[in-house]
Order: structure tokens, then C-alpha cells, then sequence
């Protein structure tokens, strides 16, 4: 069977395809062989096949290891449904009776079955293991192989029993396939499944034709999404949130917008998960919101964009997440909203799991914001993660390449870097070599005694800001390297021992910063329908109104408010209420003179004024507010409010925000009062009262680690809701 002919003569037979694609052919040879293969392919180019052809060739029963029951149905009606005889693919698992159990054992034992889908729970069975000892067994295929590392993005322990259990049952060559992992991550797999000696086969993770961008996550995050659906009408695209509940509501409120979306979630039923599925798969609904539990296996290929809501857990998860748009080589349009806040919410989840757990999740996690706060090429930084070099200097296909930043010289501050690593014997991860450069004594630094080393704080004198592109793209540059099996230390690589020796220029972008309030920064290249022009006589007319009533200038209205001001053109107050941040009360108080001097320009400039978007929110969100207004009346205790409501305190705080930002008044000092002494309210009073800025980041770092963030929080609301509303 192993001749050119034959091969293709069998694809064409079983699969009607006339050639193979990429590493197909090879891959199939090698199996045919009888030897280990270790395959990395990504999302729609092909994997099934790799193993799914050599089945249908060789003697006996091939054992494909899969994790999810959908998958396997999906799969075997595929096979099934192209053969002529029935039960050349059966699935074990638990969603068969008994007498479905029977069958599929009859099919294998009377040679029918080339095929047997098993999830590793079915597969580590006492009486499954004793039938298969039975089983003449041609090759054992672990599909979504990544489950087996600690490191995946997808971890599932059963999958560590598979090595034991293919030595009970007999042992048959391992093909393992996944369509992510990093070095770390593919050298467990081939340890664990005992396949150290196998080929490998890795395809390129590039994927032209999809588009990269990354958005500061602002309060008006949900009016954005369905700016951009609309804009995207009719186009198929999937919603990922980390939260159930965040999947529901806003299902609801892109229903409520005219949008047809579902949710799906583990905590659906399966028979309404079903349903949405196939609503999705035959076009009834255009966008399914979702948990990370929707999509291994969706074999959608005009899904057209894919936003992240919350940013994910890892980058392995984003890419397999990303991957599942323009799956046919058209758009896809990958959108990830990132607030360095639900960074610190995820970080709190892992509090209760093991040490060794957390230290994993929590570098997963950085590598996350690395990638979201770097300026560099998208593209180039994914594929370096997952151990690809991308020669371009500009993909041309993501945000970062579309609107690059200046360039600024690095040469000294690597130096300083590649020094500061090697000085601490290359022991350490990137965090701790930053403090170590600052000059910052950790209690860290000090017990390994390297604020003594000379090298310790050389680079005091550099931004700050500086050290984590530095160090990322000294990562890319490949002058550092991160260990494989210590993941995350740093190590100096030839070439850069060689810049030590002869620094040259090493020029870099700076990161984005993502602040929770909106600044100028955020402004530039915020939406692309700034008018930059009327941004600026806006700010100009705050200021001057601010210097007349004698109020810093964000009293009266934010900087979010005044770029959707010149974006969206509002020129009635009635349509001022729509713009983030400007409630009835604000509109009245300051709005006339800003709607005046829209209108001016709109008329002077000829300038057509886009629809209004009105944003209808669902009555359960509005609710809320409601309920907190009447609570905080009736003089209640915020913790007790928070309770009360289901939500966290931080998230009450940010609802008492929005209410007093867009122009309601509240007095929450009978709380205020019972928490905090009265020389700490004056502090923290003054500062807003002289402060240029209301952003939390400024004011917690002028203010210094005496005055916690939450009473920082507590003190703007009164301030705000006082000098403003």
C-alpha cells in the first residue's frame, strides 16, 4: 500500500479528494509504518484525515481518543455516512444503553469496525480495557492531545492514564494530534504518552487571513459589539465570555437590539445546546454567545468573526478560540476586549488550587497580557509563542501593524537586561528580573542576596515603562530564551552573549497602555470615527467652562464622553443622553453648550451625521440601578447592597460609578462616615478637588499605599456626585 498510486487512489476512494493537504501524505505514510507520529496542525487543516485513512488500510480496529461526545457523533455519522457497509465507525461512551454497547462490540469483534471512538473515561474502564485485550488494535490515535499537559489550555487529568492503559490493553504504534502547543506543552504530551522517539510533523500556526485587534474594555463595551455586528450583518461569528451569566445577559441584549444570537453554556441542557448548534450550523441564528465549552468541533467554515468579551486564560486558548474564524480562507475578524482588571479577576479564582497550579495559571496568564499589551506585530508575537519565527516586520493584518507606534531606541536597556540575567545565573523569570533592574530590594531579591550584586538596579534611571517590551522583544529578537522544562526562566541565547559583547541598536515599540479611564492616549486610535478636530474644541470649551464654575474639568464631562461626542455628532440634548457618561441630569446642567458648538461645526463643516445608535439595554440591567438608588435612599449599607443583589462589592462600586458619572446624584456619606476617619475623606477630597484627572491609577499612585483603592473609589463617587450632579 505504501506506493504514490495506491495512496491517492485510497483518498480518492474513501474521500473523493484528489491530493493531500500539507503534511497529510507523510503523516499517513508514517502511520502505515507502524511509527510513533506527533502531529501539530492547526484548526481545519485536516487532522481527521491523518488518521481517519491509515484506519480504513490497515488490519484490525484503530482506538481514537477524543474528549467530547459531540465530536465523536459528529465524526463517526461522517464515516458512516460515506462507506457502504454499516459500522465501519462506532463510538463507546456513556451516552449509549446497553443494548447500543452490545452492538458496537459485536461490529468490532466480527472485523466490521476500523474505527472506535472512546473518551479516555470509557477508554480507562475495567470491562472496556478487558473487551480490548481481545481487539486486534492497529494504532492508537489521542486527538486534542494538548488535554494531556498541565500546560494546555484545556487540561483533563484522565487523559494521564492513558499511557497505563494502552500497556493493559496491548501495546500498538501512538499517533497524537493537537492543534496548539508550545514547546512545554508537546514535550509533556510525548513524555506522558511514552512517545518520546516520535515524528514530528508541525504545520505553520499562521493563519493569513485573519485579523488581529485588541480594545481597552470601557464601559460601553456592549454598545461597541453591536456597533460592530451590525456592521457585520448577516455575518456568522461567535462571542466568547468567561461567566455564564455574562453569556446570558448579553444574548439578551443583542436580541433585544434586533440581533439573532443565542447563549450556550454547560449549564444548558443538552438537548437546547443541540439546538443551537444546529440553528447556528443551518443559519437560523447568526451569533452564538458562549463559554470556552462551545466549539471543539464545530466544523463552521464561515465564521466570520470572533470577539473576545474577556480576555482568556491563555494563549493557547485565544489561538484555538481565534482559529475558528475564516476557517475556508476568507474574513475573520478576531476582536478581543482587555481590561487589566479581569487579569486580577481570574488570578482570584485560582486562589483555593493547588501552589503548583496557580504558578502554572498565573504564567499563562502574563503571557496573556504580554500579548495584549505589546505594540509589536500580533501575528509575529503568536507565532513565537507557539515556537515560530515570522520573518515580516509588518503583517499588515492586525491593529498594531495597521497603526504603528514610533519607534524608540532599546540598545542600552537591553544591555542592562541581558547583564541583569546573567548576573542572577540565569535562575529567574521576567518579573523578577524588572524589580531586579529598578533597583526594588523584594524580599525576594534580598534573601538571595543579589541587592548586593553590582548589577543590582542599574537601570533606576530608565521609564518604568520600558523593561516588559524590552524583555518581550528581546524574546522575539531571540537575544533571551524562555527554559523549556523550568517554564519561564530566563535564559541568554548565543546571540545574545554576542550583543553583550558588541551592543548594536535594538529599536522598540513601547506597550500600549490599557487604562481604566479613558485618556488622550486611548483616544488615538480609539474608534476610527474620531473627529479629531471636533475632539479638541470640546476638550477646549470643557476648559473653559470647568475655569468658570471652578471644577476640574472631568466633573464635567469625561473624556470617553467627549470622543463618542465627536464621533456620534449629538447636536439635541435628548441625544446627548445617549452618548456614555451623560445622564438627563448631565445634560441639562452642562449640555446645551456642547450640543451648540456640534451643530456649528456640523454645519460649517458639511458633515452628515451618522444614525444614532441607540443601545436598548434589557429591564434587568436598568433594575438594578433602580434597586441600588432605592437602597442607598433608605441609607443601607453597601456591603449589604451588594449581598443582597448577588454581586461583588467591587462590582456594586462600579455600578454606583455609572449612575453618579451620568449625572444622578447619591449621598452615600452615612457609609462613607462608618468606614473611613475624617482626616482620610479630607485627603483624598482635596486631591480630587485639585487633581487635573479622575483616574483611579493617578490618584492611587499620588495618594501612596495608605489609602486603599476601594475608599479612593468611595470618596470620587462622593466628589463626583457632589461637585457635579
Amino acid at each position: 500500500m505504501n506506493n504514490q498510486p495506491n495512496l491517492i487512489e485510497q483518498l480518492k476512494h474513501h474521500f473523493g479528494f484528489d491530493k493531500f493537504k500539507g503534511d497529510q501524505e507523510a503523516i499517513v505514510r508514517n502511520v502505515l509504518a507502524g511509527k510513533n507520529s506527533f502531529v501539530l496542525m492547526p484548526t481545519g487543516g485536516g487532522k481527521s484525515l491523518c488518521y481517519q485513512l491509515p484506519s480504513l488500510i490497515m488490519e484490525g480496529t484503530a482506538i481514537v481518543i477524543s474528549p467530547l461526545i459531540a465530536l465523536m457523533k459528529n465524526q463517526v455519522d461522517v464515516i458512516n455516512g460515506m462507506s457502504e457497509e454499516e459500522g465501519i465507525a462506532h463510538y463507546l461512551n456513556s451516552s449509549l444503553n446497553k443494548a447500543a454497547i452490545d452492538q458496537v462490540k459485536a461490529d468490532i469483534l466480527a472485523g466490521k469496525t476500523k474505527l472506535l471512538y472512546v473518551a479516555p473515561e470509557s477508554l480507562n474502564k475495567e470491562e472496556n480495557v478487558e473487551f480490548l485485550k481481545g481487539v486486534k488494535i492497529s494504532f492508537y490515535a489521542i486527538d486534542e492531545a494538548h488535554c494531556i499537559s498541565e500546560w494546555g489550555h484545556d487540561f483533563r487529568p484522565e487523559y494521564r492514564n492513558i499511557r497505563p492503559t494502552i500497556q493493559k490493553i496491548g501495546v500498538a504504534p501512538v499517533i497524537a494530534l493537537t492543534a496548539t502547543a508550545t514547546d512545554k506543552v508537546r514535550t509533556d504530551i510525548k513524555k506522558s504518552l511514552g512517545i518520546l522517539d516520535a515524528d514530528e510533523f508541525k504545520s505553520s500556526f499562521n493563519r493569513p487571513n485573519l485579523y488581529y485587534e485588541v480594545r481597552p474594555k470601557t464601559n460601553d463595551i456592549d454598545k461597541q459589539i453591536i456597533m460592530f455586528v451590525k456592521q457585520n450583518a448577516g455575518k456568522s461569528g461567535i462571542i466568547y465570555c468567561l461567566s455564564r451569566k455574562k453569556v446570558e445577559e448579553l444574548a439578551a441584549i443583542l436580541c433585544a437590539n434586533d440581533i439573532k444570537a443565542s447563549p450556550y453554556h454547560a449549564g444548558l441542557d443538552s438537548a437546547t445546546r443541540s439546538q443551537t448548534q444546529d440553528d447556528f450550523l443551518m443559519e437560523k441564528i447568526d451569533v452564538i454567545v458562549a463559554t470556552i465549552a462551545f466549539g471543539m468541533g464545530i466544523d463552521k467554515p464561515d465564521v466570520r468573526f470572533v470577539i473576545h468579551y474577556d480576555i482568556p486564560k491563555s494563549l493557547e486558548g485565544y489561538y484555538q478560540e481565534t482559529g475558528r474564524a475564516g476557517r475556508d480562507g476568507g474574513e475573520g475578524k478576531c476582536i478581543t476586549f482587555y481590561a487589566y482588571k479581569d487579569l486580577q479577576k481570574l488570578e482570584k479564582f485560582m486562589e483555593g488550587k493547588p501552589v503548583a497550579e496557580q504558578d502554572i495559571g498565573r504564567q499563562l496568564l502574563q503571557e496573556t497580557a504580554a500579548y495584549a499589551e505589546s505594540s509589536v506585530c500580533r501575528r509575529k508575537m503568536l507565532l513565537h509563542y507557539f515556537g515560530e519565527e515570522y520573518d515580516k516586520d509588518n503583517c499588515g493584518c492586525c491593529d498594531n501593524c495597521l497603526h504603528p507606534k514610533e519607534k524608540i531606541e532599546g540598545k542600552d536597556a537591553l544591555v542592562i537586561v541581558l547583564k541583569a540575567v546573567a548576573a542572577v545565573k540565569e535562575n529567574f523569570r521576567t518579573n523578577y528580573i524588572i524589580d531586579f533592574v529598578k533597583g526594588r530590594p523584594t524580599d525576594d531579591i534580598v534573601s538571595h542576596h543579589h541587592d548586593q550584586l553590582e548589577e543590582f538596579g542599574l537601570g533606576e534611571d530608565e521609564s518604568p515603562k520600558i523593561w516588559n517590551p524590552v524583555i518581550r522583544q528581546a524574546l522575539i529578537a531571540g537575544y533571551l530564551k524562555k527554559e523549556v522544562e523550568n517554564y519561564g526562566l530566563l535564559k541568554l541565547t548565543p546571540a545574545g552573549k554576542q550583543f553583550l559583547k558588541s551592543p548594536h541598536s535594538f529599536p522598540i515599540v513601547e506597550d500600549k497602555e490599557f487604562n481604566e479611564d479613558f485618556d488622550d492616549e486611548s483616544v488615538e486610535g480609539g474608534g476610527n470615527a474620531l473627529d479629531p478636530t471636533l475632539y479638541a474644541m470640546l476638550k477646549d470649551l470643557r476648559k473653559d467652562m470647568a475655569a468658570r464654575l471652578k471644577v476640574p474639568a472631568y466633573v464635567i464631562f469625561q473624556d470617553i464622553s467627549l470622543e463618542q461626542m465627536a464621533t456620534m455628532y449629538p447636536i439635541t440634548l435628548q441625544e446627548l443622553q445617549n452618548i456614555q457618561g451623560v445622564g438627563v441630569g448631565k445634560a441639562k446642567r452642562y449640555g446645551a453648550e456642547f450640543c451648540d458648538l456640534i451643530k456649528r461645526h456640523c454645519e460649517e463643516n458639511s458633515i452628515e451625521r451618522p444614525e444614532e445608535l441607540r443601545v436598548r439595554t434589557v429591564a434587568k440591567k436598568s433594575m438594578l440601578k433602580v434597586k441600588i438608588i432605592q437602597a442607598i435612599d433608605r441609607q443601607i449599607d453597601l456591603d449589604d447592597i451588594a449581598k443582597a443583589q448577588g454581586i461583588e462589592f467591587e462590582d456594586l462600586l462600579d455600578e454606583i460609578e455609572a449612575i453618579v458619572y451620568s449625572g444622578t446624584k447619591l449621598n452615600i456619606d452615612y457609609y462613607i462616615e462608618e468606614v473611613m476617619d475624617d482626616d482620610r475623606i479630607d485627603d483624598i477630597y482635596d486631591y480630587f478637588s485639585d487633581s487635573e484627572t479622575d483616574a483611579l491609577k493617578e490618584a492611587i499612585n499620588e495618594l501612596g499605599e495608605d489609602y486603599p483603592e476601594d475608599e479612593i473609589r468611595l470618596i470620587r463617587i462622593k466628589f463626583i456626585s457632589e461637585m457635579a450632579n
